[in-house]
């Protein structure tokens, strides 16, 4: 069987070599063109469908645990009409990075397929693991995503609290700490950071600009 494999592999190794023999060489270049901008069409289009908040709470693992809990923040409803979605939060906006992240975000699809947290007592006894790897992840990449909408030179500290001017203008303006350090409760409810199979029974902070 992996003989058969090998020599048919060769085969069509031996046809992409061979020179057209009916095809003029501008006719594979157009061609070849024109398929690359329908496959970059369709690739882009699938990425995007797949990079909507509609996509992320398709499934009832999302959308019945941490996107009725999103709801109740500002990041979802406030007074300037300005909505975060779930990959505003969870996906780079640049395009090396979003395809990383895409790649990274992939095995979820096998935890899927398995179960993994398909019932609410299975996501609560997961919540301080799932937590702690998105939390790990924005510390590594510098809060990359939170930094799709909040700009820190664009920062007026003199609208800020006493205690986020204190925070913003030195632990993050020296790199000491990033978003993630002081947010991590932002938008979903934190796990009991002393008992990974319990779930804080509390709403997430609404917070004000």
């Amino acid at each position: 069987m992996i003989r058969r494999l090998v020599e048919r592999l060769c085969g069509w190794w031996r046809l992409v070599r061979t020179p057209s023999k009916y095809f003029s060489l501008g006719f594979l270049t157009v061609g070849g063109f024109i398929a690359g901008i329908v496959f970059w069409g369709t690739f882009n289009t699938a990425m995007e469908m797949t990079n909507s908040e509609r996509f992320c709470t398709g499934c009832h693992e999302m959308r019945d645990n941490v996107f009725v809990e999103l709801k109740p923040t500002i990041h979802y409803s406030n007074r300037s009409g300005v909505r975060a979605t779930c990959p505003d939060c969870h996906v780079p906006h640049n395009w090396t990075d979003k395809i990383g992240r895409k790649m990274q975000a992939s095995k979820e699809v096998w935890g899927k397929v398995f179960g993994t947290i398909d019932t609410r007592e299975k996501f609560v006894d997961m919540r301080h693991e799932l937590a702690s790897h998105e939390w790990a992840r924005l510390k590594a990449n510098n809060s990359l995503e939170c930094r799709n909408c909040h700009n820190f030179e664009s920062m007026d500290f003199t609208r800020q609290s006493q205690r986020a001017q204190a925070q913003h203008s030195t632990a993050l303006a020296s790199g000491e700490k990033t978003c993630i350090d002081c947010h991590k409760g932002i938008a979903h409810r934190l796990p009991a950071m002393g008992n990974a199979a319990a779930a804080n029974a509390g709403p997430p902070s609404r917070e004000t600009k």
